[in-house]
């Protein structure tokens, strides 16, 4: 049993442009946002799981910019159906609505 058949997708030249584009236009982590941070995006993640469907999975609506961190952390334990770490502002008070 190999990799489902969208795994490939994310080989191709139209969506390395795709990701480029999009992060071209939204270079900020949104969650590192929503925690006050400003730190640079290196992902441009699905915001609803595309499960193989072309439609969902070429929308750049469905598109948002992460770090790798977030992506690789928070973003997983989400999909899991989980909740993301509390986020800590810089004054050292938990965030609401992270």
């Amino acid at each position: 049993m190999g990799q489902p058949e969208y795994k490939s997708w994310y080989k191709t030249a139209r969506w390395q442009k795709h990701r480029a584009h999009h992060l071209a236009l939204n270079p900020l982590c949104v969650m590192c946002a929503k925690e006050g941070r400003t730190k640079a995006a290196n992902v441009a993640d699905h915001t609803r799981r595309h499960r193989g469907d072309e439609v969902l999975f070429w929308d750049p609506a469905n598109l948002q910019s992460l770090c790798y961190s977030h992506h690789n952390s928070d973003k997983q334990r989400i999909e899991k159906g989980g909740k993301a770490r509390v986020a800590i502002g810089i004054d050292g008070w938990p965030l609401t609505g992270s």
